[in-house]
């Protein structure tokens, strides 16, 4: 990692160790790949790697996570036939606090290359419909080859501005549920995409941060009452995670939810370089590197307002 215009000096009056939070920013990020349980479950996938000789540990907090010891995954057989996807530890969490229900409506507003959506698929059974958005059409391709590869069958792929998403055409006007693994400045990614902290500018700080409140404010008009949204970005940045929050909650009818991370971590800050943001926010969810030796990540679950239309409560469940 190279930081010599001290970028990650800004966040030590965050981090409850200094020396640690650095050390680990500096040290490479573990191999880990997710079972996909729409064809393996996870003991399945255990023997297959026995089998093979492929060293693994077993992830303590979610039984479907390994963490690889000396191989690339995708030259697994597991990986091959689709039993297992490489996925980041700590970026299997929004699915997680998002936990939609088989048979719902959900809309993974950014969801290229994939990894968050196929596993939304899996939570899901694969039923229901599963909107997965992109603005990049490269990006797509890459969502369409690993939903193919995981047999994810419930999945609608589209290409809008999530900040003016139109659900024109679906047969439906609200989701039960929005992911929102919004674009961000990516320093939690720094032990994976070492140059990441090189290309880092507070300018582009603030104008991402303007994309993710238009995207966030999208997802909560486009989601039903009493449904949930869940925003989360891989970035240290008060700027990008709890402003964000605070300026959606005053916007729209909404309410930052309690949820149970399996993982270390402390809530969200409500002060920054001189700002203020809504108590709302302490109930987010902040992930340090050293805390779980993982990537940095911010998570916030949401609770929609407003009275849910009866009528249209009806039908909220649709064919596989």
């Amino acid at each position: 990692m190279n930081d010599d215009d001290g970028v990650l000096d800004r966040y030590v009056p965050l981090v409850d160790d200094e020396a640690a939070f650095r050390a680990a920013c500096d040290r490479p990020l573990p191999s880990v790949v997710r079972v996909n349980t729409l064809a393996a479950d996870a003991e399945r996938v255990a023997r297959a790697f026995d089998a093979e000789g492929t060293g693994y540990e077993r992830a303590d907090w979610h039984d479907g996570l390994f963490r690889m010891a000396d191989r690339s995954p995708g030259t697994t057989w597991p990986y091959a036939h689709g039993w297992v996807h490489g996925q980041e530890e700590v970026s299997c969490l929004p699915a997680m606090a998002l936990d939609p229900d088989p048979g719902s409506r959900v809309w993974d507003t950014c969801a290229a290359p994939g990894s968050k959506t196929t596993q939304l698929a899996a939570l899901m059974d694969d039923s229901g419909v599963l909107v997965g958005n992109d603005t990049s059409l490269g990006r797509l391709s890459a969502l369409r080859h690993n939903a193919e590869r995981l047999g994810v069958t419930n999945l609608v792929v589209d290409q809008q501005d999530a900040r003016n998403y139109s659900l024109n055409g679906f047969g439906f006007d609200e989701f039960d549920a929005t992911l929102v693994d919004a674009p961000c400045s990516c320093e939690g990614t720094v032990r994976k995409n070492p140059d990441t902290l090189e290309k880092w500018t507070l300018d582009h700080v603030h104008e991402v941060a303007g994309i993710q409140k238009g995207i966030l404010r999208r997802a909560v008009q486009a989601t039903r009452p009493g449904g949930t949204v869940v925003y989360s970005t891989c970035t240290f940045a008060p700027e990008e995670n709890e402003a964000v929050l605070d300026h959606v909650l005053r916007e729209e009818d909404c309410e930052v939810v309690d949820w149970d991370c399996p993982l270390e971590s402390v809530p969200g800050v409500t002060e920054w370089e001189g700002e203020s943001y809504d108590e709302q926010v302490t109930r987010a969810t902040r992930v340090y590197p050293h805390h779980n030796d993982t990537g940095g990540f911010f998570l916030a679950k949401l609770e929609v307002g407003g009275t849910p239309d009866d009528a249209a409560g009806g039908d909220a469940e649709v064919g596989a």
